[in-house]
């Protein structure tokens, strides 16, 4: 085993903290900044800076036809730093940004509260947490030495002076000293603020340094003192009550000074306990405890609950004034089935499972949560629609019109802000996970503790009637059209070869038939007739018969000629009811021999050598030898029925 020097590891790390350290007075703290103007910034442009130097990644969506598909022609922008913890929200996160950005510029919205709004479960709180752990991990920042707001060292500085002094920093300086701070000046400095010392400091949540968090209050035990401080009483015989030695800067606006504040579940509270966000957000200023004079702020706002506390804060008119300051943006469901399944996947990652999960679980669970959460359309059926919106190329069978992602949008604007949360699902692969007797689960097993978990919801009878109709008719469908493909390609070898073979055939003889042309052979150079036979034997599988064969083979040949056009690729998959009518061909010519396979209890040599391949195909896709046999024999009960 490797052997660690863990008192040198101790000591290098604290080397490079004393390094890291500051600790002067105000005109060593000029000289930085005279080298380094950067070291001065307000609280919205240091969390975008730090946001941004993490990485940004712009996607064009017109070279990734998955996003073309989503998206249409918007600029997608991805940012590292939520990359691998938020999942199908990049619109949301742009917005986000947005927001930081303006107010870093100093817009509107440096002087606005960002307020989250959605279901549970969609990620407010973790959004949150994770501007929190930018900030945490974010360099040191210079402040006044022993200052309760841990305020800017500029603002030690006179008024009458800094426009001298900016101009030879070649900064800003926004802000008034704190009443404890000037008090000192005068008193303990006689006003030589060069003189006042100066130090580094981190943020911190657990220490309340930088970052103030205010959760909902008892509207009976509600008390402004933790917003703002109070007024210390044991010191009330020592000085008068306007003395700043009496106050107390510890609510969650002094903490949160230079870094944020954040306000959980906002709209539990009374609208009154919320009015200091009103002089906080515009004039940048929040009560002193007592009878002092108003506090210099600087500080990102946030806040976020649930839909229903929104609509009805809104609703009154009188809260007009804290509606005005605040920047909406709504946080909804995933609805990308690919994106939900790594939500899912990350979760699993971080606990202490270490039960084998077989293919497709997670995409069943995955896809039961994203189907509670799409609007009903009379446009297509809610399995369509979610595939079109995990990026699939769904067309209209018999014709070559797409269906418009963007009108299915249009017609459902509250879409993704309703149905199933992440956390139900995930309780339920836990429920899974932990009544597993052979440490395993797969889609069968998945879709029972889902709807036993269903059946036990307190929701309207409606709606749980829909769920089980997902989980009990729609999933299950079509969770069967995957375990019989995934059968059927590992019993057939070559699978994708033998299906662009059959795809090929058809383009050929299709395109003949509707230019009314021959078919060359390739190996005679015979001119041939088209095959109507063959072209029939892929078209039945799709329900294609006599007088409809002709319109489908032109639209086929249009369809194909128009991807050619667009420089698409041309391929088995290329044609949504092309592709289904090839693979059905191809279940079709092994699933006699697939029946008899998994069905018969005493196999002949062949028949258990043939047996033997496809399972050890399936566990070379990720099944272990229980679930494997399991999906076979479900697969035999329920696939192939006589």
């Amino acid at each position: 085993m490797k052997s660690f020097d863990f008192a040198s590891l101790i000591q290098q790390d604290r080397e490079a903290k004393t390094h890291r350290q500051f600790d002067g007075v105000l005109l060593d703290y000029l000289a930085i900044i005279k080298e380094n103007p950067k070291v001065v910034m307000l609280a919205h442009q240091r969390m975008y800076d730090l946001l941004i130097a993490a990485g940004v990644e712009t996607v064009k969506t017109e070279e990734h036809p998955r996003l073309k598909r989503i998206y249409g022609n918007d600029l997608l922008k991805r940012y590292t730093y939520f990359k691998n913890d938020f999942y199908g929200i990049d619109k949301t996160l742009m917005k986000i940004m947005r927001y930081f950005h303006s107010a870093a510029m100093k817009g509107e919205e440096s002087r606005q509260v960002l307020y989250f709004v959605g279901p549970v479960g969609a990620g407010k709180s973790s959004i949150m947490e994770a501007l929190k752990r930018m900030l945490e991990m974010s360099h040191s920042i210079y402040i006044i030495k022993d200052c309760p707001m841990r305020e800017e060292p500029l603002h030690l500085i006179p008024k009458h002076l800094r426009p001298q002094f900016e101009e030879l920093l070649g900064v800003k300086i926004e802000g008034d000293l704190c009443p404890v701070c000037r008090y000192r000046l005068k008193n303990e400095y006689h006003g030589e603020f060069e003189r006042f010392p100066v130090e580094t400091a981190e943020f911190s949540i657990r220490s309340r340094k930088g970052i103030g968090t205010v959760p909902p209050v008892d509207p009976n035990n509600q008390d402004t003192s933790v917003l703002i401080g109070s007024v210390d009483i044991s010191k009330m015989d020592l000085y008068p009550e306007d003395d700043p030695r009496v106050l107390s800067l510890n609510g969650a606006f002094n903490v949160g000074n230079r870094g944020l504040v954040e306000f959980i579940e906002v709209f539990k509270n009374d609208v009154e306990y919320l009015h200091t966000m009103i002089t906080a957000t515009q004039e940048k200023s929040i009560p002193s405890p007592g009878k002092g004079s108003m506090i210099y702020f600087d500080g990102i706002i946030l806040a976020h609950s649930n839909e229903a506390e929104w609509n009805k804060f809104k609703s009154d008119h009188t809260n007009e004034a804290i509606l005005d300051r605040i920047v909406k943006v709504e946080v909804p469901y995933c609805l990308e089935l690919d994106e939900e399944v790594k939500i899912y996947q990350k979760i699993l990652r971080s606990s202490s499972f270490d039960a084998h999960i077989a293919p497709h679980t997670i995409e069943m669970a995955s896809m039961f949560a994203i189907l509670t959460r799409l609007s009903p359309s009379a446009k297509v059926d809610p399995l369509t629609k979610l595939k079109l919106y995990n990026g699939e190329e769904i067309v209209e069978k018999g014709s070559t019109k797409k269906i418009d992602i963007f009108e299915l949008r249009d017609e459902a604007q509250r879409e993704g802000m309703t149905g199933i949360s992440t956390r139900f699902i995930m309780k339920a692969v836990d429920v899974a996970l932990s009544e597993s007797e052979n440490n395993c689960i797969n889609p069968i097993s998945i879709l029972d503790t889902l709807t036993k978990a269903v059946k036990e919801l307190a929701i309207a009878e409606d709606d749980k009637k829909r769920y089980l109709v997902f989980l009990q008719d729609t999933i299950k469908k079509e969770y069967h059209k995957i375990l019989e493909k995934e059968i059927t390609r590992a019993f057939i070898h070559g699978y994708s070869e033998q299906a662009e073979s059959l795809f090929n055939n058809y383009l050929d003889h299709a395109e003949a038939f509707a230019n009314s042309t021959k078919i060359k052979d390739k190996n005679t150079g015979e001119e041939l007739e088209p095959d109507l036979k063959f072209l029939q034997s892929i078209e039945e599988q799709v329900g294609i018969y006599s007088t409809a064969a002709p319109g489908f083979r032109q639209d086929v040949t249009a369809y194909m000629f128009s991807v050619l056009r667009n420089g698409g690729k041309i391929d088995y998959q290329c044609y949504e009811p092309l592709k289904e009518a090839i693979e059905k061909k191809l279940t079709v010519a092994v699933k006699e021999i697939s029946r008899i396979i998994t069905k018969a209890r005493v196999r002949d040599k062949e028949q258990d050598t043939k047996y033997n391949v496809m399972g050890e195909e399936l566990k070379a896709n990720g099944y272990c030898d229980h679930c494997c046999n399991v999906i076979l024999k479900y697969a035999a009960n329920n696939l192939w029925k006589d």
